[in-house]
């Protein structure tokens, strides 16, 4: 594992998709989704620093232990642009090996080390699920499948064109949903491994835009994913 880390000067961000500043300041419970305000960039940075070293390690071996045939060998990096909005998202290189990125913004709105590490459990175990493999193929069917019904339909080269790119977009967007439940389960007990509370690194749904239950959404409602953090974590 190698993590990029270049010196950040994390503030505040404003945005439609950062989460909404909290006005409590008081440390929550342990297995509470209440989270404290918003930490000092040097806290940030050692928060995420301190989980990384002991998150990766676990994913690592949760990886090898349920998917072996994959590269287990993670990278974690940080996002140099300073104004990308916050986010995280898992990727491949050319030689398959797993990518987690984090925005210098989603770094610093963690409140705590508990969330920044749900987070780095939850991008690993999309890997470990092998989500992207998954919603290629689910975009390989879609794509033949809308192919299939324009040429039953008739329809000219450059409309059945478009009717395939359609299928494809909606057969990848078919099973997201259910992908980020099955990775916040996942990521669970990935957290939970590490020693983190997994149940108040969720608190973290609860300051990001809610997207709804929405016919082809690609992530669930933040309820239903809280729901099954402290399910999975009660199993544990």
């Amino acid at each position: 594992m190698r993590l990029t880390f270049p010196a950040l000067a994390l503030a505040a961000l404003v945005s439609a998709c950062v989460a909404v500043e909290s006005t409590q300041t008081s440390t929550p419970a342990r297995g509470s989704t209440e989270a404290p305000s918003r930490v000092s960039g040097s806290t940030a940075q050692a928060n995420f620093r301190t989980a990384v070293n002991r998150v990766e390690p676990v994913a690592e071996r949760i990886c090898r232990q349920r998917a072996p045939n994959v590269n287990c060998d993670f990278k974690i990096q940080v996002d140099p642009n300073r104004n990308a909005p916050p986010n995280a998202f898992q990727s491949l290189d050319r030689s398959g090996r797993p990518i987690l990125t984090f925005t210098q913004a989603l770094i610093a709105d963690a409140r705590n080390a508990d969330e920044i590490a749900f987070v780095i459990g939850h991008e690993s175990a999309h890997h470990i699920e092998q989500h992207i493999a998954r919603q290629r193929q689910a975009a390989t069917t879609g794509a033949l499948v809308g192919g299939l019904i324009a040429s039953v339909a008739g329809a000219n080269q450059s409309t059945a064109q478009e009717i395939s790119r359609i299928s494809a977009g909606v057969g990848a967007r078919r099973f997201s949903k259910d992908h980020e439940l099955e990775a916040d389960a996942l990521g669970t007990i990935i957290t939970a491994r590490a020693g983190y509370d997994p149940v108040r690194g969720a608190a973290f749904f609860t300051r990001i835009p809610d997207p709804g239950d929405r016919f082809l959404g690609t992530h669930p409602p933040n309820a239903a994913r809280i729901d099954i953090v402290r399910r999975t974590a009660a199993g544990l």
